[in-house]
């Protein structure tokens, strides 16, 4: 919220911006962090079948045009965000009276 902020009172209007944390991170890695915050076991499977060769390898927003506008750095930890993400969705399914997958 704060590079929103940032984004409205300091960068120039029109113009394009990146924000991120400038690094990147695989979609597996991203899955393991939210793994590491499950209170049951799961299992990872790979499905071929769903797999595309066009998927990109690497995609990486290159910040730096954000950052010299407005003086903004990431504060929050990625793995902090990837918990409050788990635990928003808990919260929906609880709230919603919904059963988690594979406990129906």
């Amino acid at each position: 919220m704060r590079a929103y902020w940032l984004a409205a009172e300091k960068a120039t209007p029109g113009e394009v911006y990146n924000v991120g944390r400038g690094t990147c991170i695989a979609v597996g890695d991203m899955l393991d962090i939210l793994l590491s915050h499950s209170h049951v076991e799961i299992a990872k499977e790979q499905d071929q079948a769903r797999m595309r060769p066009s998927d990109v390898k690497l995609l990486w927003a290159n910040c730096d045009k954000f950052k010299n506008a407005t003086g903004w750095e990431p504060a929050i930890p990625f793995d902090t965000t990837m918990a409050d993400l788990l635990n928003y969705w808990r919260e929906r399914v609880r709230v919603l009276g919904l059963q988690p997958v594979g406990t129906r």
